[in-house]
Parts: C-alpha cells; sequence; structure tokens
C-alpha cells in the first residue's frame, strides 16, 4: 500500500498534466459543439416543419356526392425528425417524421347518406365486386388479387352464400372484406320497410353464420336506393357504398375496352365496381398494374373510407 501523501502527490500530478488538461478540454469543446449543432439543427426543423403542416378535413354531405369521408391532417414530429437527422446533422426533407391529426368531423357524425368515393386528397381506390353469379370466374379473380397483394371488398348475395358457402369462405380466407348486397336482389327503391329489414338482416345473418365476420357495409343491387333504404341500413350500423367509376362488364367488353375505361377515369379515392366476369377476370392483371403505376393503393372499402392517410401520402 502506498503512503497516503504519496497518492496525494500522484493524484496532482495527473490533475495538472499538461496532456490531461489538453483531453479535457477537447472533450469540453466537443460536448460544446454537438450542443450548438443540435440546437442549431433542432431549431431549423422547427422552423421549417410550419410549411409542411396540413390542417385535417372533416367528413362532409356534398350536394352531388352525397357523404365524403375526412382526412387526417399532418404535422411534423419535430423530436422524431432530429432523431433521424442528428447522425449527420443535417436537415433532410426525406427524413422528416409526421403525425396525423384527427379531424372534428367523422362520417359516423353526419346523417345517414350513401357513399360513392372516398376523400378526393386520398391516393387510394377500391374495387367493390358485386357477387351473386359468376362463380367459375371467382378463383380466377382471387389468384389474381393474391399476386398483386391486392385487397378488394366482396358485396355477397345473402342467397348466393347460403347456396355456396365455400366459395364466401375462401374470399375471406384470402384477406378479403365481405359486404352485404341484400339476400334477394330485388329493387331495394320499390320494395316496403319490412322487406328492406329483411333482406339486409337475413344477408348480414347469413355472411356472419358462414364467414364468422360481421358486416359494416351495404351495396344495394343495381345501385337502387331511397332515404329510407339508407337510413335502415344505418339501424344495422351499415354505411350505404355506391361507386364513382363502372366498369360496366356485364356488357362484355374487351380487355382493352374495361381497361381503357377505368384507367381513363381513375382519381382519388375511386370506388371502382366490378362483378366476376370474364371481361374483369381477363382483365384485371393489367387493371391492377396500370392502377398502380399512376401511383394508387387499392384496397378496401372500409380502407379507402378511413381518415388515415395512406403511405404514399407521407412520402
Amino acid at each position: 500500500m502506498l503512503p497516503l501523501v504519496a497518492l496525494i502527490l500522484i493524484s496532482w500530478l495527473i490533475a495538472n498534466n499538461p496532456l490531461s488538461n489538453t483531453y479535457v478540454a477537447s472533450l469540453k469543446q466537443e460536448n460544446m459543439l454537438v450542443a450548438v449543432n443540435k440546437d442549431t439543427l433542432y431549431e431549423e426543423i422547427q422552423q421549417k416543419a410550419k410549411k409542411y403542416k396540413i390542417s385535417p378535413e372533416n367528413a362532409k354531405i356534398d350536394p352531388v356526392w352525397k357523404a365524403i369521408p375526412g382526412i387526417n391532417g399532418l404535422e411534423v414530429d419535430i423530436d422524431a425528425s432530429y432523431k433521424k437527422m442528428k447522425s449527420d446533422g443535417v436537415f433532410k426533407e426525406k427524413d422528416l417524421v409526421y403525425k396525423q391529426l384527427k379531424p372534428s368531423v367523422h362520417l359516423e357524425d353526419l346523417s345517414p347518406s350513401p357513399i360513392y368515393k372516398g376523400n378526393p386528397n386520398k391516393q387510394m381506390v377500391s374495387f367493390i365486386v358485386n357477387v351473386a353469379w359468376g362463380n367459375e370466374y371467382l378463383p380466377d379473380i382471387l389468384a389474381v388479387l393474391k399476386k398483386h397483394h391486392v385487397k378488394a371488398s366482396f358485396f355477397l348475395e345473402g342467397r348466393w352464400t347460403q347456396k355456396n358457402p365455400d366459395l364466401a369462405k375462401m374470399i375471406v380466407d384470402a384477406g378479403h372484406e365481405v359486404g352485404n348486397h341484400s339476400y334477394s336482389h330485388p329493387d331495394m327503391s320499390k320494395i316496403g320497410s319490412a322487406q328492406i329489414n329483411r333482406e339486409l338482416k337475413k344477408t348480414n345473418d347469413v355472411i356472419e353464420a358462414t364467414t364468422g365476420k360481421t358486416v359494416t357495409w351495404f351495396a344495394p343491387p343495381s345501385g337502387s336506393y331511397t332515404n329510407e333504404v339508407v337510413n335502415i341500413a344505418s339501424q344495422y350500423k351499415m354505411g350505404t357504398v355506391m361507386w364513382s367509376i363502372d366498369t360496366i362488364d356485364w356488357r362484355k367488353p374487351s380487355s382493352e375496352e374495361l381497361i381503357s375505361r377505368v384507367v381513363g377515369k381513375v382519381h382519388n379515392g375511386a370506388m371502382i365496381l366490378m362483378h366476376p366476369t370474364k371481361s374483369t377476370t381477363s382483365s384485371l392483371d393489367q387493371l391492377i398494374e396500370q392502377i398502380e403505376a399512376k401511383g394508387y393503393e387499392i384496397n378496401t372499402v372500409t380502407e379507402l373510407l378511413s381518415e388515415e392517410r395512406n403511405g404514399k401520402a407521407l412520402k
């Protein structure tokens, strides 16, 4: 053991060594530079964040397009953005991190009204596939959707579901959304309230018993409805959906005609009506590729009508 006096002397020599003093001073200077850089970068992000802010949009009833869902706003997450940029210490727009801001009026706050399309600022579209026939085409349609990792919304007739439970389950097992397309495909605008209730309730019950899925959307056959139909659907916690683009595949157009018709009209929030037909089946592969090439995401009605901004809008 060294004497206490010797330990004190050694400690004094180390503390007063010029090399030690230089090292300590360099550490202090480095820490100060880091702090200054942090403050400068952080302040720059704070200042520039204002120009990237997008206010949320409330859901509304449009005089032409009826109910239109709202969409979240965007605000720069300053702390998360700084964390992403701090290693380089330089502001980069591509490294900005956003958080979404909810609107104050939601689709469910509006009075019951049909929905023809999603929010015009959402770069997403949906395939609405009404199914009451066309069994022979469904496996091929599902195969193409799987190939492209696309999810669609299939609106099932109740009577069809009862007769074809395996196909209904196949649709759900593939990860697609299912909706109500009435039980017996009547003109919903020409039937009374008792029959409207039966058509909607029986179909919901059949779909849930067959697939285990609770239905939240109703697509009236041939797009025929009245305010009473929409109100009764709302009582069953279903929104009534229509479409903004019709493939008119029941007219048996060629693949080129169908693709040209849809791609020429595609827009943000589009709901694209189709059926399990030969025309749709032969067109679907190219249709998906051309829609996605225009920058649109294809997803279910629920995703389209949600207030969440999709990934493409955040890039």
